[in-house]
């Protein structure tokens, strides 16, 4: 099984960067996607999930701003993320998971991407 995640890098305040998890060895589509970000000091947190059918929630900080979407053909995850702040500075970590269980519970993770945002 291997998440792969891609697509960080260096951007300014208020530009775009797109993610991408792509996934194999698991059958893609009966999993719940999601995106989680670390920052350096902090607990890693949720920020975007999707479900199986593609119901989607954010977390509150970034509402409006990313979106998070799956294509089960391709078995891919991708978070489109726009207007970044420095504080979306973090490593973004794709996770899979069963329906079912909780996010703490999260079958697979993907290896990380490094979002750098400057001020």
């Amino acid at each position: 099984v291997q998440l792969q995640a891609s697509g960080g890098g260096l951007v300014q305040t208020g530009g775009s960067l797109r993610l991408s998890c792509a996934a194999s060895g698991i059958t893609f589509s009966m999993y719940r996607m999601g995106w989680f970000r670390q920052a350096p000091g902090k607990e890693r947190e949720l920020v975007a999930a999707i479900n199986t059918v593609g119901r989607t929630n954010y977390a509150d900080f970034v509402k409006g701003r990313f979106t998070i979407s799956r294509d089960n053909a391709k078995n891919t995850a991708d978070l489109q993320m726009n207007s970044l702040k420095p504080e979306d500075m973090a490593v973004y970590y794709c996770a899979a998971v069963v329906p079912g269980r909780s996010w703490a519970q999260v079958n697979y993770w993907g290896q990380g991407t490094l979002v750098t945002v400057s001020s």
